[in-house]
């Protein structure tokens, strides 16, 4: 593989790695300096990379077994990664209060999640993964992940129904 062929195929993934990795490890600088490693990994392994079926996958399980191998090392001072996913913005004081709310409620229904939902929930919606790279990286089949993410917004459905229907007063 030549310098520009890793360039455009594995390099170019970084960008879409950096979420999933600050993600696992819980802060950017630690992220950053994970990407580098993994780039270098990577790297190393470029004569093997170029005859692999699924790059993006390869890619993406690479960083993951890198980010878990960091964190049984080193016992890391993790910080609330969830509060890095700011999915939901508003503009005005009593909005804005309403969808800090909303945010704390759904992170904490994430925290109930079995932990391979919550994964592919997380990798999906998040961080924007294809299926056939979250199936890769986790050594799934992609009809399995299907279900797991299926099965995770179901139940982020139901608990959000029941706490909204508690508040309104009309729970059972």
């Amino acid at each position: 593989m030549t310098k520009q062929d890793f360039k455009f195929q594995v390099f170019s993934l970084s960008e879409r790695l950096f979420p999933m990795v600050a993600r696992l490890l819980g802060n950017n600088s630690k992220a950053e300096d994970a990407i580098q490693e993994i780039m270098l990994k990577l790297w190393q392994k470029r004569k093997k990379i170029e005859n692999h079926p699924n790059i993006n996958g390869f890619v993406i399980l690479t960083a993951r077994n890198y980010c878990i191998d960091l964190l049984r090392k080193k016992t890391l001072v993790l910080e609330d990664s969830t509060s890095e996913l700011k999915v939901l913005k508003s503009t005005g004081d009593i909005e804005s209060l309403e969808w800090k709310e909303l945010n704390n409620i759904i992170f904490k229904i994430l925290e109930q999640l079995p932990k391979q939902q919550k994964e592919v929930f997380l990798m999906r919606d998040v961080d924007g993964y294809e299926f056939t790279e979250i199936a890769a990286a986790l050594s799934l089949k992609m009809e399995h992940v299907r279900v797991l993410l299926s099965r995770a917004r179901k139940q982020i459905g139901v608990a959000l129904e029941k706490n909204y229907d508690y508040e309104r007063g009309t729970y059972e």
